[in-house]
């Protein structure tokens, strides 16, 4: 271990550091002192080393190995190899000058099977990371889930089962109590829309369950978990650290004024963006969730004290955007198209979606099929602004897939994703300039990786890799993005 570093801080600035000037008309992208220029990566997208040092399957192992699951049969037993490259990729954030890096632990590493006691060697790890981190200037932001439960909890229920919110809050604990001292920011969550509703929902991602009573119960035992998490957190860490949770909340848009596509949009709002802030900041689950949700589930499994405990106040809130969501009211006579999902099993993730279309946002798409719109980030940031006031935002996740390849030359020319970037931090730059309390941004992602179900057909990092040789290629949009953080303002 080292001692802590200038860069043993967390990463949310104080209000006077990051209040200051955003821009002149001469300057209209320069963004404020203290604003925290990061990227981010998840333990089993990245790390691979899936049976070494005690290391035990999670969700994912097993997910990936069920036929027709995954792109191409792709795992992440190899993945980036970051567990024996980190020092490597470590080299190659100081180059760029990353202020901060967003990494996950993987709670099979950390403690094998769910339950018992932590596995030093994993924790060994983190700790070798860690100190690399802190010895390049680099501070360290620790997310304890990004979606890789360990097998033997699925087993034994997973997310629907409460104990597993007990076992969270318990490797909340063993983590906090050995990295603590040298990770002043940790999240707890990443996107449990995702764990819940993708993985219980409709069953594209891990543990690909598809019962959409399910999902719900997951979804509220993961902010049981969040609060349990955060609770266990406050009582290892010193009072500086700081703790978050990061939601994959949807800028939600009707079609139209139509009375029915509003109420579409109200749905949907409800079930990917009040479902979590109503609980975690005010205590409580919407009403009109609760009755558009009543033909699924009785809401049985929350019990009183619960969403005290979820409601536990945080220090910050994460934000991953990629994409808008424009929803409108089925009308089959008009264009002779079905429902979305039938609100209680399998083609949908969303648990009450009965009469729903999902269209595309206009515009230029990503290699996801992902329509690229920056507005919807500003749309999604000022609103917090209006509903939270005072909570300090991070944006934690941003970025795209395209279709990458190295030259000729050994270069990988990107410009499509040096766009995306550039309109989406212009979109950030304006929302704090209209008083949004944005105080960073983590690019997803550092590397490319484990794209879950899509394998390795999916490229998000601004630093190529060759998965068959490992070589790691910095592509142009490393390049600028480099220059933004050195300049502290995106170019003309």
């Amino acid at each position: 271990m080292t001692t802590a570093s200038s860069a043993d801080q967390p990463v949310v600035a104080s209000a006077a550091e990051s209040e200051s000037a955003v821009g002149t008309a001469a300057q209209p992208a320069r963004f404020p002192a203290g604003f925290v220029w990061g990227a981010a990566t998840a333990a089993y997208q990245i790390e691979g080393a899936a049976d070494q040092d005690g290391r035990t399957p999670s969700i994912w192992d097993t997910f990936a190995r069920r036929p027709g699951a995954v792109r191409n049969g792709d795992t992440g037993d190899i993945a980036a190899d970051h567990y024996h490259r980190y020092r490597d990729d470590v080299a190659l954030m100081s180059e760029l000058g990353l202020r901060a890096y967003r990494f996950s632990l993987s709670w099979p590493r950390v403690r094998p099977g769910g339950r018992g006691p932590a596995n030093e060697a994993g924790l060994d790890f983190y700790d070798r990371l860690v100190d690399e981190l802190l010895g390049a200037g680099i501070t360290p932001v620790a997310t304890l889930y990004h979606w890789d439960l360990p097998q033997e909890l699925e087993d034994e229920g997973g997310w629907t089962n409460r104990d597993t919110a007990y076992r969270f809050a318990e490797y909340a604990s063993l983590a906090a109590g050995r990295l603590g001292d040298r990770v002043p920011t940790w999240t707890t969550l990443n996107e449990p829309w995702c764990s819940a509703f993708l993985g219980y929902g409709n069953g594209v991602h891990a543990p690909g369950r598809t019962d959409h009573a399910a999902a719900l119960a997951a979804h509220h035992h993961l902010l049981l978990a969040h609060g349990l998490g955060t609770a266990a957190l406050r009582a290892e860490l010193p009072d500086t650290a700081q703790v978050s949770l990061t939601l994959n909340l949807a800028a939600v848009r009707p079609l139209s004024t139509d009375a029915a596509d509003l109420d579409a949009a109200r749905r949907i709002d409800g079930l990917a963006n009040r479902i979590f802030l109503d609980p975690v900041f005010r205590g409580s689950y919407p009403e009109d969730v609760l009755a558009d949700t009543a033909h699924v589930t009785d809401w049985s499994f929350v019990r009183d004290g619960d969403l005290a405990e979820i409601s536990r106040p945080i220090d910050s809130l994460g934000i991953n955007y990629y994409t808008p969501t424009v929803v409108a009211a089925e009308r089959p006579e008009a264009d002779g198209t079905a429902p979305r999902g039938d609100g209680h099993q399998g083609d949908s993730p969303w648990p009450a979606d009965h009469g729903i279309r999902f269209l595309p946002a206009p515009g230029t798409r990503t290699a996801m099929g992902w329509p690229v719109d920056a507005d919807g980030l500003y749309e999604l940031l000022t609103r917090l602004r209006d509903d939270l006031p005072g909570v300090p935002l991070l944006v934690t996740e941003n970025g795209a897939a395209y279709e990458d390849y190295t030259d000729p030359s050994g270069a990988v020319h990107d410009p499509e994703r040096i766009d995306y970037l550039h309109t989406h931090l212009a979109a950030v730059h304006r929302a704090i300039a209209d008083g949004a309390p944005v105080r960073g941004y983590f690019l997803w992602s550092l590397l490319d990786n484990y794209e879950w179900a899509y394998g390795y057909s999916k490229r998000f990092g601004i630093v190529h890799v060759d998965f068959a040789s490992q070589r790691r290629t910095p592509k142009d949009s490393a390049h600028w993005y480099a220059r933004v953080i050195r300049d502290g303002a995106l170019p003309q």
